[in-house]
């Protein structure tokens, strides 16, 4: 699949511009976007091409993929159709597939492939590892297994059905989740909740509840309306739900102890392995626990800082940290990071950073020791010392100046910092070593 056209309708935004992230190293990526200025600037900025015209994109693409919202994306392919190159693959990649997948089936020549996908991640994902793909395809050519194998050596969990199953459960795994989410977060706010103050009363539970709404909240309102409005399972979905509320509602309010209990009873057993779900909740609450935990012990020391989503290391001192924001100073410049948006480097990696990073110094260092002096412990053990980068020996000499008995033994040292370079002389004068 490599020297392969892949064209990106709506490769400006979104996930859209997320798969360009994944595919430009391996393909040559084209893609269109409805504001061209837009469009270019996106395309200059990650080194990729741009086509201002959706029928030229199909023409020149060998995969096609559009990435466009959900209330066009029919539009788009009725449009591009006619331009596919033969022997060709059209993908789609909305949430919704009856839709799609019938119009690929009627508007596509029998020479272009399609293949209907719903990869279940948002834009904000950095991996594809383990990251699930729903394929909807209702009959499998060439393509079909080339793009099956390229999904699974990324390591993505492949799920194959019918789009008419894909949309049922995603009425479940969408539309009803998203609708009560929605729902409680609205209720927050009709109630004129702080919920930065709830935050003072919070166990680690509300913690990640408060976490997931917010991220299913902040998201473009448009496309979560489209989920729900164009879903044909969606108003069975919601008005069970709400049925479900208010049920439960009168229950509490009528002082209904049993009914609420065999409610509760009944809804747990519905919930599949508890112990399951209760251990991948106990690590999400541990991981919380510990990287808090660690970032506390680590004020007033040096830490290095990565943010989850840009990727860029941040290293400094630690001089506080909230229940938000961790405070880096770096020389005289200080850094708020929130804590959310970092993972805290480990000493490897840190080290790590620095060796790439920092600029490096170099000394030989002369030293006369005994002559049965053991050469790898001394070089093993200035590796292991903080910021040394390298140690060679790179001269023996053994001659009129130095006693019979020792050995003048000449080490070129790599260090991170002159400091550095005198704390080796420091342990080679501790082995009992004379710095000629």
């Amino acid at each position: 699949m490599k020297y392969m056209n892949v064209g990106i309708i709506g490769g400006s935004d979104g996930l859209g511009k997320t798969l360009v992230y994944y595919f430009r190293d391996e393909f040559t990526v084209y893609i269109s976007a409805r504001d061209h200025k837009k469009g270019r600037a996106v395309a200059e900025e990650l080194n990729i091409n741009y086509i201002e015209s959706n029928a030229g994109l199909a023409n020149i693409s060998d995969i096609l993929i559009i990435s466009v919202p959900i209330q066009h994306t029919s539009d788009v392919i009725r449009e591009v159709a006619p331009f596919m190159k033969d022997g060709s693959v059209m993908i789609d990649v909305t949430s919704i597939k009856e839709e799609p997948s019938n119009t690929m089936k009627e508007v596509l020549p029998e020479t272009v492939e399609y293949i209907p996908t719903h990869p279940v991640f948002g834009p904000r994902t950095t991996e594809l590892d383990n990251q699930v793909i729903v394929l909807t395809a209702d009959k499998k050519g060439k393509w079909y297994e080339r793009v099956y194998n390229y999904l699974a050596n990324q390591n993505m969990r492949i799920i194959e059905t019918t789009p008419e199953k894909h949309d049922f459960m995603m009425s479940i795994v969408q539309v009803l989740t998203h609708f009560s989410f929605i729902s409680t977060a609205y209720a927050f706010e009709k109630l004129k909740v702080d919920i930065n103050e709830t935050e003072d009363y919070e166990s680690p539970i509300y913690n990640l509840m408060i976490d997931v709404i917010a991220r299913i909240v902040a998201q473009n309102p448009y496309l979560t309306y489209n989920i729900q409005s164009m879903n044909s399972n969606g108003p069975n979905i919601r008005n069970t739900f709400a049925d479900a509320v208010l049920e439960l509602r009168d229950v509490i309010n009528n002082a209904d102890e049993d009914e609420f209990v065999k409610i509760a009873i009944k809804a747990t057993k519905n919930m599949g392995d508890i112990k399951n779900a209760l251990g991948r909740s106990d690590k999400a609450i541990s991981a919380l626990s510990h990287e808090y935990g660690l970032l506390h012990k680590s004020v007033g020391k040096e830490v290095g800082l990565k943010h989850i989503y840009s990727g860029k290391i941040h290293v400094g001192v630690l001089e506080s940290v909230d229940g938000k924001t961790a405070v880096l100073k770096s020389g005289n410049k200080t850094k708020n990071l929130r804590i959310a948006n970092i993972d805290v480097l480990s000493d490897a990696e840190l080290q790590e950073w620095k060796i790439h990073n920092l600029k490096h110094e170099k000394q030989s260092i002369s030293c006369v020791f005994s002559k049965n002096v053991n050469v790898n412990v001394i070089e093993d053990t200035v590796l292991n010392m903080d910021n040394i980068i390298d140690i060679r020996l790179i001269d023996a000499y053994n001659g009129p100046q130095i006693d019979e008995n020792s050995i003048s033994l000449t080490f070129e040292v790599e260090a991170l910092s002159k400091s550095d370079i005198e704390n080796v002389i420091k342990l080679f004068t501790g082995f009992g070593g004379t710095i000629r």
